[in-house]
């Protein structure tokens, strides 16, 4: 088989591979366009040929912007705090050497492997004790718990990519430790933060399990109100509405994605190439 012939054939087992992983995407986005009776008809319509905003309308309502304050500020929080604490302990592990550096390393990579189903139980009765349960605060301090220890491993990756040579420059032409650091070493760092942001966003903005223990019903981050979209008692699923939902729910991440793309793909490449 000539070279030209394997390169095509891989291009199309990759096209084909893009599509099956599309179409739930494209489906979801075609149906909240479409009314409920040709969403639930025996033929499947795979292009909106009665084109509809009624679902978005339908799912727009006064949980829905509730459940979008409250997730918001449950992930600004998170990806604020955590961002700032994985920053400072990454600076910590990879420029200064102390007692217990590699413990806390280990520490840092047990954490991750620990299943957060097994922590439920313990972290409900300490916000409960803290009177924390229902709560933002609550809510973020959880969230910021499971996102920093892999925060802190991304970050120590980047700051390790960083010859500390720089700062020894700059300190040899006068420059103290700190400005140092943060007129050489920072601006470096700003693709490692942004990279570091994006996962914290994600995981705080999509997470499920958490909020269900330590939320009510009557106070739900926008995962748990589109779950609540499913389980509607006695009557038939407003499936065109769901999808809706679903969209309203995955804009946010989009727009946050176009602003900081460039960034995010500057910190991806540059955190695996060390020096």
């Amino acid at each position: 088989m000539s070279r030209t012939t394997k390169r095509r054939l891989w291009g199309g087992v990759a096209i084909a591979i893009a599509l099956a992983w599309i179409f739930p995407v494209y489906w979801v986005l075609n149906g909240a366009f479409q009314p409920v009776e040709a969403l639930r008809s025996p033929t499947p319509s795979f292009i909106p040929t009665d084109f509809t905003l009624a679902a978005f309308d339908r799912a727009i309502d006064e949980q829905f912007w509730a459940s979008l304050r409250l997730s918001l500020s449950v992930t600004l929080i998170c990806v604020a705090l955590a961002v700032v604490c994985a920053f400072v302990a990454a600076v910590a592990i990879s420029r200064f050497r102390f007692r217990g550096r590699v413990s806390f390393i280990i520490v840092v990579l047990t954490i991750q492997m620990i299943p957060p189903e097994a922590l439920f139980i313990s972290q409900y009765r300490m916000l409960n004790d803290w009177s924390l349960y229902n709560t933002v605060g609550g809510l973020s301090l959880l969230y910021i718990a499971a996102v920093l220890p892999f925060t802190v491993w991304l970050l120590r990756g980047f700051v390790d990519g960083i010859p500390v040579e720089l700062e020894e420059a700059a300190m040899v032409d006068g420059c103290s430790r700190v400005r140092a650091f943060f007129t050489i070493t920072f601006p470096l760092l700003a693709p490692g933060l942004i990279a570091s942001g994006v996962f914290a966003f994600l995981q705080a903005w999509n997470e499920y399990t958490l909020a269900v223990v330590v939320m009510e019903p009557d106070n739900r981050t926008l995962p748990l109100w589109l779950r609540g979209m499913t389980t509607v008692s006695n009557e038939a699923i407003d499936w065109p509405a769901v999808m809706a939902g679903s969209v309203l729910v995955a804009l946010p991440v989009i727009i946050f994605f176009l602003i900081v793309q460039t960034k995010m793909t500057q910190g991806l490449v540059s955190g695996a190439v060390k020096g």
